[in-house]
């Protein structure tokens, strides 16, 4: 739910030229990860950087 707000509002103010995403798409946990902390696995990081 958060990051699909996230994913709208980065989008708008990268065609406003505020920032620049970095990634296209969200990294998530690794299965050893998932293996070591199961509640990773809804964890998603997006990257950003301010212009």
């Amino acid at each position: 739910l958060e990051d699909r707000l996230i994913k709208i509002w980065a989008k708008d103010l990268s065609k406003k030229n505020i920032i620049k995403i970095l990634n296209k798409k969200p990294l998530t946990a690794s299965a050893e990860e998932l293996k070591i902390n199961p509640r990773s696995r809804s964890a998603k990081l997006r990257v950003i950087e301010r212009i």
